[in-house]
């Protein structure tokens, strides 16, 4: 399954998360891909490795509290980066239409940290000291957040969604339908993780449930208005 688009309109344009969009694409051209240093030097320097945290391993570059923040800019690839601001865009703009820009920002950022803080106990508990040397970059544990907001505050907006079996289908589905899935799959996959934990790399899927776990439970403190009914 794969998002088009929402039925939910807003009431302005949304300029935080269009601004988020921005500076994720700025950081993969301007820093990741076109560096001097290269690819690896720019995700040693800027991404965040959770050994640092308990001084198991020293990573060249910036202190992780640095890291913290600046790993959430930051992508693997280009399909990472562009699925991820899909997302993003799709959700983000009703969600900052709910809570208001400034409380839609601060929540972007808490829920990235948030999904950091859940896969760095987990991998350091769990994993090998190999594991906690892998860095970790990205924006979906903060997207993770907004669609744990999403799931609450509009469950019967509608998913245009791609089908991909053979051919193309598109199908408008429920957000509590899409998103529960997406929500499922993430505790298989971090179930899994338990019992295998990934020890040459992979996707943070701890990082997702923390932030969809931070998305579910903070909502209702950072929303002050509902966000305008479906279209449809």
């Amino acid at each position: 399954m794969f998002p088009i688009k929402d039925n939910v309109p807003t009431r302005h344009f949304p300029i935080v998360t269009a601004g988020l969009i921005v500076a994720n694409v700025l950081v993969w051209i301007l820093y990741q891909t076109a560096g001097g240093a290269g690819m690896e030097a720019a995700v040693n320097e800027g991404a965040y490795h959770p050994c640092e945290v308990d001084r198991s391993c020293r990573v060249v570059g910036e202190d992780w509290p640095v890291t913290l923040f600046t790993s959430m800019f930051m992508h693997g690839d280009w399909l990472h980066l562009g699925g991820n601001m899909l997302f993003l865009w799709i959700f983000g703009n009703n969600v900052e239409d709910s809570m208001g820009r400034v409380r839609y920002l601060i929540f972007y950022v808490l829920a990235g940290l948030a999904a950091t803080a859940l896969q760095t106990v987990v991998t350091l508990e769990t994993a090998s000291d190999l594991a906690a040397r892998i860095p970790n970059l990205g924006a979906s544990g903060a997207i993770s957040g907004v669609l744990g907001a999403y799931f609450l505050i509009l469950p019967r907006a509608k998913i245009l969604t791609a089908f991909f079996f053979i051919l193309i289908f598109l199908r408008e589905i429920p957000a509590f339908f899409f998103l529960g899935i997406y929500f499922l799959f993430q505790a298989y996959q971090a179930n899994f993780q338990l019992q295998q934990p990934p020890e040459e790399g992979g996707v943070a899927v701890f990082a997702h449930i923390g932030g969809i776990l931070f998305g579910l439970l903070t909502v209702y403190l950072f929303s002050k208005r509902k966000p305008l009914a479906p279209t449809h």
